[in-house]
C-alpha cells in the first residue's frame, strides 16, 4: 500500500492549489466492460474478453463467494475509484496518524454476483521544498522517504511553502457487477 500512498502523494501536487483549511477531495473513475469467455472451476480463473477482443484470465480467490454461479456469456462491469482527500495542517496541529486497514469487502445480495472492495490509508506529508521553474512539489513522508513531483500549474504553488504539512487520505475501490 506504500506505493498506492506514493502515488496519493503525487495527484497531491496536482491539486496543491486548492489548499485550505478544509479538506478537497479529487476522484477519478474508470469503468470497464467484458465478457466471460472462459471458466476454470479447478483452477478457479475466468477469462474475460473486451469490446477489442483482447482477452485476460483473472484469478478468484475463495473470498469469490458466488464464484460457481458464474457462467460463460456473463458480462461484467468493472468499476475502479481513487480519491485523494488534502488538508494544509495549521501549525502546532497535531500530525493525524498514519493509518491504514484491511480491504472492506461488501458481497452483493442480488440475483448475480457482484460486491466492492475498498481501501483507505492516511498520512502527513512535510513539503521539503518547491521548484517554481519546473514546476515541482518534494515532499518528505512520515518514515522519511523523500519524493517529488511535477505540479500541472505553476500558479497553483503560490499557496503552499516548503514546511507546510498535508494531510493526505487515499481510498481506492473496485466495484465488480456480473450481468
Amino acid at each position: 500500500m506504500k506505493r498506492a500512498l506514493a502515488v496519493a502523494v503525487g495527484l497531491t501536487a496536482l491539486s496543491i492549489a486548492a489548499y485550505a483549511q478544509n479538506p478537497v477531495t479529487k476522484t477519478a473513475t474508470m469503468t470497464h466492460k467484458a465478457k466471460i469467455e472462459a471458466i476454470d472451476h479447478d483452477d478457479r480463473t475466468v477469462t474475460l474478453k473486451d469490446k477489442d477482443g483482447n482477452l485476460e484470465v483473472l484469478y478468484a480467490g475463495p473470498e469469490i463467494k458466488r464464484f460457481d454461479e458464474l457462467k460463460v456469456g456473463d458480462e461484467v462491469t468493472f468499476k475502479y475509484s481513487e480519491s485523494v482527500a488534502l488538508r494544509l495542517r495549521k501549525p502546532g496541529d497535531p500530525a493525524v496518524a498514519a493509518s491504514s486497514g484491511e480491504p472492506a469487502i461488501v458481497r452483493g445480495t442480488g440475483a448475480k454476483p457482484s460486491g466492492s472492495v475498498t481501501r483507505q490509508e492516511t498520512a502527513t506529508v512535510v513539503i521539503k521544498a518547491i521548484d517554481p521553474k519546473t514546476p515541482a512539489l518534494t515532499v518528505q513522508t512520515e518514515d522519511g522517504r523523500t519524493m517529488s513531483f511535477k505540479v500541472e500549474d505553476k500558479g497553483l504553488l503560490k499557496n503552499v511553502k516548503a514546511g507546510d504539512r498535508v494531510e493526505v487520505t487515499y481510498t481506492i475501490a473496485l466495484l465488480i457487477d456480473v450481468q
